[in-house]
């Protein structure tokens, strides 16, 4: 179903009349676009058991939607092999999500304050800090170490950081 005519049918009217929605974040390595997947996916509900991380969640119309409010998504491909439609497929789509980490000026660190949550929580080191003379580290964002794994959102006390 087009997700304009389920916004519109919930009495949100925005989201219907926007000309493209923004489909809603899917597992990792989920067919895309979004409309492939949801053609694949049974949303038998397989994937959201076999999450160890409990970050998979039965969505809207009862797809399966990624949140990362308590955690990030460690990449080990339980979701992938739980999915019998492959709708969840690590061999179709090499690389597990298309996003990367998006640091808003709201970030304490950007306004001054030190902290380095989300670097320390980045296994990749996407996210470092850089020394400063006289000063605290600043953050340097490299997007294209990023995996788009989401650890570093749950952690950030100020919610400045997401993924786009």
């Amino acid at each position: 179903m087009d997700p304009r005519r389920r916004s519109f049918l919930r009495g949100k009217l925005a989201d219907a009349s926007a000309k493209e929605v923004t489909p809603p974040p899917r597992p990792p390595w989920s067919l895309r676009p979004d409309a492939q997947f949801t053609a694949h996916c049974t949303r038998c509900g397989d994937c959201v058991r076999g999450c160890p991380r409990r970050v998979l969640h039965a969505g809207d119309g009862g797809y399966p939607q990624i949140r990362f409010d308590a955690a990030g998504c460690s990449l080990c491909g339980e979701c992938a092999q739980a999915c019998a439609t492959a709708a969840i497929d690590r061999q179709a789509m090499p690389v597990p999500f298309t996003w990367r980490v998006d640091v808003a000026d709201t970030c304490l660190n950007r306004r001054g304050v030190e902290c380095r949550v989300c670097g320390d929580a980045c296994e990749t080191r996407a996210l470092r800090f850089v020394p400063a003379l006289g000063g605290i580290a600043s953050l340097s964002v490299n997007v294209d170490a990023c995996t788009g794994c989401g650890d570093c959102v749950s952690v950030c006390p100020v919610a400045s950081i997401s993924l786009r």
